[in-house]
């Protein structure tokens, strides 16, 4: 079970932390535990009732009608609301985390598929599965999800990429480009690599999927057998700044003559180290413009 400060609850349900005192002191929506310091601690059932609240309020219902339904009328008034012809982004989001906190697999599928429905799969990924899985790396870094929660939200928006990937057209030409894509060793967080293969195979390019912690012998022979025309990974983690300029300046002489394109913010941030053959992304439309 999780224990969230305020401040925590506030970075996870973008209700200011003065709003959220006020709810509890004035209309007692929720009833933190304390510390013997007198420092409030919530609950996971705190954070899904404080996601509730925030997605009725910010849809324009005052706190004092909210205050005054009861739980079952609190959680219908929500489903309504994602019924609707034009619901928020935000509202997806809330529920995505409240399906992971209670670990809900049909919840989540229903609320996924739904908005893939009203948005399209790609403005879905964009505008809802990425902030989502940015509120994960809140809930990392405050260490109020275990492991198990993540593997299982991570998995199965995983799934629901391959689906779509598979539903693309597979025929090629002669004149196709190809493509391969990879994570380095040590790289594991594959959900941005699934989607960068959604969207360069959907622009008509032959692709082959590595996956995840791809050693470079291995690579570099699997560039040779197909031929490869293009490089795409992602770098999201950076221990030893040298052993990642090494790894890059290898990559970029090993591959010389192919076009190397890799995502990833810590890449961005040290451009300086790059070889000038190596291109950086930080959004599916600039790897749209890159290729």
């Amino acid at each position: 079970m999780g224990q969230y400060s305020i401040k925590e609850l506030e970075a996870l349900t973008g209700i200011k932390a003065h709003t959220i005192r006020i709810w509890e002191k004035r209309h007692n929506l929720i009833q933190p535990q304390r510390t013997e310091t007198n420092i409030r601690l919530y609950s996971d059932d705190d954070l899904k009732q404080i996601l509730n609240v925030s997605i009725l309020y910010n849809q324009g219902y005052k706190i004092s009608k909210i205050a005054n339904l009861t739980q079952p009328e609190l959680l219908n008034k929500v489903t309504e609301l994602t019924n609707e012809e034009k619901p928020v982004n935000e509202l997806y989001i809330d529920q995505f985390t409240i399906s992971m906190v209670e670990m809900d697999e049909s919840k989540f599928h229903r609320m996924l598929s739904q908005a893939i429905i009203k948005f399209g799969f790609e403005n879905t990924m964009l505008n809802i599965i990425y902030p989502f899985l940015r509120k994960i790396g809140v809930l990392w870094l405050s260490n109020n999800i275990n492991p198990a929660q993540e593997h299982f939200i991570s998995n199965l928006i995983r799934q629901k990429i391959i689906v779509a990937i598979d539903g693309l057209d597979h025929e090629h030409t002669d004149k196709s480009l190809t493509a391969v894509l990879f994570l380095p060793e040590s790289e594991m967080h594959e959900i941005g690599l699934l989607f960068f293969h959604y969207l360069v195979k959907k622009k008509g390019y032959k692709t082959y999927y590595l996956g995840q912690n791809v050693p470079l012998p291995d690579l570099k022979k699997s560039v040779e057998k197909v031929n490869a025309d293009i490089l795409i990974s992602a770098i999201s983690y950076v221990g030893d700044e040298k052993e990642l300029e090494k790894y890059l300046a290898v990559l970029d002489e090993t591959f010389s003559d192919k076009k190397i394109l890799i995502a990833g913010k810590a890449l961005i941030d040290r451009k300086s180290m790059l070889p000038e053959s190596i291109q950086t992304f930080a959004t599916p439309e600039e790897l749209h413009t890159l290729l």
